[in-house]
């Protein structure tokens, strides 16, 4: 132990709550918790707008300009960066020497902060935002203030979250202090707020720098995101599980059971792939997209001119697989939707809205989750992460797959505009398929899908052997693969199963054994000359 420390006993005791600093940028709940304190014979001191604020409600509140004999300065940047204010809050109250210092030093103890921060994250979310603006709005005493009380919170309370002033005032009320829980709950909320913050603040100067290249990953990689649930469990049941950050503001719940995390990857795989099939990502207007997935992949994708003619497009790829899976639509889930889907259980449905007669149909099921999403507050070009022992992994999206209509021809004979038409729908589903990934498909649908196998032949004989099983012709279906075709093999298994069209990236040493197979053939085969892998 540090030599002069206090004893540890306060901190395992209730401190009493006699003077409180206020200094706070969002002032919601500020004067009803002003009162209350004022009502418990609480001292108040507050500064800025803050004391005005108070003063107006008709409440007494003492000037940090008069606490410390020092008026606010440089357009109100020094205001509570003084002896009085932080030694008030850092005082040792059983420590002899603070004490002293205290005295000799005319420094009343503040036993509660008050304090949250100027509104910066709001501040550069604005588009036409300054960096002069930008830098303005870094907050400065105020983190300074809830670091000084969070260190000290044996002995001082402090209050960041407009939504824990209840919580003080009920003790403050049933006790006349605040527990050593408490003090450490808001202690640490307190930290992570203000580690939020100087996240917030280091990622938008990085990616703010003239200096720093775009493309350039920040030397650290800091995170900060708010604990949005707790789940009931993860992966399998003997896993616990969280939910952290913005998603339920992307995706909202509308109906049903909280959402477990195999429905948030599953849902998460849902949007990815519907997002890439919405004019934003350079798809077509004229057609309602439906997507079927299944344990985090598709297992049927539909076009069609309305979502029902696109579902049901989506369903005959595998009808066995959507028992128990998620349905996501590009276009508002409607009532004929509705009744179509109504005849399965799903576990997730998702769309950009719900007719009110869907809503009506759809709810009568307890157990099935309705989401709807938000494609304005998708950014699809947030970076992916990923967990390695001992580290991060991290990657930038992959972007929409548009490769098809530029890709090069690498055969003598052409694709047909249906052909190609074709290919560029297979192509921007094969991308969502576990690697190695085949998709057979027509102009409007999926007919076979195989993924996740570990070789590209084996993934065509799969998805191939499926179709077969279900009773579906891959006659006249082109085929799109995620990464080259490394032997010829697979092309000619593909081309016999009935694919009279391949696209796929190219780039394998065996490229023009592949291509003279493809040409005996007779098969049309671009190469879009980027691959797609989904690991």
């Amino acid at each position: 132990m540090p030599p002069n420390s206090p004893p540890q006993s306060p901190e395992a005791e209730t401190q009493k709550i006699s003077r409180a600093l206020l200094s706070v940028s969002d002032k919601t709940g500020l004067v009803e918790l002003a009162k209350d304190l004022d009502a418990l014979g609480v001292e108040l001191i507050a500064s800025g707008g803050t004391a005005r604020a108070i003063r107006e409600a008709g409440l007494p509140v003492l000037d940090v300009a008069d606490l410390t004999a020092s008026p606010e300065m440089l357009g109100g940047r020094v205001k509570t960066l003084h002896p009085k204010i932080h030694g008030g809050i850092l005082a040792r109250r059983a420590l002899a020497q603070d004490r002293t210092d205290m005295e000799a030093n005319e420094i009343r103890a503040i036993d509660l902060v008050v304090c949250n921060l100027y509104p910066f994250q709001a501040t550069v979310a604005q588009a036409d935002v300054t960096r002069a603006e930008a830098v303005e709005k870094i907050d400065i005493g105020g983190p300074s203030m809830i670091r000084s009380a969070a260190k000290n919170h044996a002995y001082v309370g402090v209050l960041c979250d407009p939504a824990d002033y209840a919580s003080v005032v009920s003790e403050l009320s049933g006790f006349g202090g605040l527990s050593p829980a408490l003090r450490r709950r808001l202690a640490l909320k307190a930290f992570e707020h203000t580690a939020g913050y100087d996240t917030a603040i280091s990622q938008w100067l990085s990616e703010n720098d003239p200096e720093i290249p775009a493309e350039t990953f920040p030397e650290s990689l800091l995170i900060s995101l708010g604990k949005a649930d707790e789940l009931r469990y993860g992966e399998n049941p003997h896993q616990r599980a969280a939910l952290y950050g913005g998603f339920l503001e992307i995706c909202e719940l509308l109906h049903g059971k909280a959402l477990s995390y195999n429905n948030l990857i599953d849902a998460q795989a849902a949007l990815a792939l519907i997002v890439d099939f919405l004019p934003a990502a350079g798809a077509s207007e004229d057609r309602a997209i439906v997507a079927i997935l299944k344990h985090n992949t598709p297992c049927g994708v539909g076009a069609g001119a309305t979502p029902l003619a696109a579902y049901e497009n989506a369903f005959t790829t595998d009808p066995e697989s959507p028992f128990g899976g998620i349905i996501v639509s590009s276009r508002p889930f409607d009532l004929p939707l509705a009744e179509k889907v109504d005849e399965i259980f799903t576990e997730v449905l998702i769309a950009p809205s719900f007719t009110d007669e869907a809503l009506a149909l759809l709810m009568k099921k307890k157990n099935r989750r309705l989401l709807s999403f938000d494609p304005e507050k998708i950014d699809p070009a947030q970076v992916e992460v990923r967990r390695v022992f001992g580290g991060l992994l991290v990657q930038e999206a992959d972007p929409a797959p548009d490769e098809v209509m530029t890709a090069t021809l690498a055969t003598d004979v052409e694709p047909s505009a249906d052909q190609r038409q074709a290919m560029e729908f297979a192509w921007r589903i094969v991308k969502h398929v576990k690697s190695n990934a085949i998709v057979f498909a027509a102009a409007d649908r999926t007919l076979a899908i195989g993924g996740g196998a570990t070789s590209r032949v084996d993934a065509v004989h799969a998805a191939a052997a499926k179709a077969k099983r279900v009773g579906l012709s891959l006659e006249g279906c082109v085929l799109a693969s995620d990464a080259f075709f490394p032997f010829a093999d697979g092309l000619e298994t593909a081309v016999e199963a009935g694919a009279t069209a391949i696209v796929q990236p190219g780039g394998s040493n065996r490229d023009e054994e592949v291509i003279a197979a493809a040409n005996r053939l007779g098969v049309p085969m671009l190469m879009t000359g980027k691959r797609h892998f989904r690991h």
